[in-house]
């Protein structure tokens, strides 16, 4: 079995460097975007086990990345957890309604915490 493959819809630099790297060195494979049409692509191209996708992107909104992705049947069943900024009730309210299967907020959360959330999903999928 192949290494665990995600994309990283992050338009951040520095924090997407950051978290590259702390998921590389965790095992999986990342593949990065820095807007959501680049996402969008890197997804239907790359078809990642999981999608974290940042909500104020360049080019396209996360909500809209997350649409599409929900709405294609080659992506719709790609686990997203969102991974924003974005903290109001509204917004995660919609996130989870538009079919993300996590939300984070970003300044809840230390890189090893938003890490240990992604290996705990992956345990969680092996092992429902």
């Amino acid at each position: 079995m192949g290494k665990t493959k995600i994309t990283l819809i992050e338009d951040d630099k520095i924090l997407s460097k950051v978290l590259h790297a702390e998921l590389t060195d965790a095992g999986f494979e990342v593949s990065q975007a820095f807007d959501g049409e680049a996402g969008l692509g890197l997804v239907r191209s790359k078809r990642p086990d999981l999608v974290l996708l940042d909500l104020i992107l360049p080019k396209k909104h996360g909500f809209e990345v997350l649409e599409e992705l929900k709405k294609s049947p080659e992506t719709k069943a790609i686990p997203v957890i969102i991974l924003t900024l974005l903290g109001e009730d509204e917004d995660i309210k919609k996130g989870l309604r538009l079919g993300a299967n996590d939300y984070l907020v970003k300044s809840n959360h230390a890189i090893a915490e938003i890490v240990e959330k992604v290996k705990n999903f992956f345990a969680k999928e092996a092992h429902p």
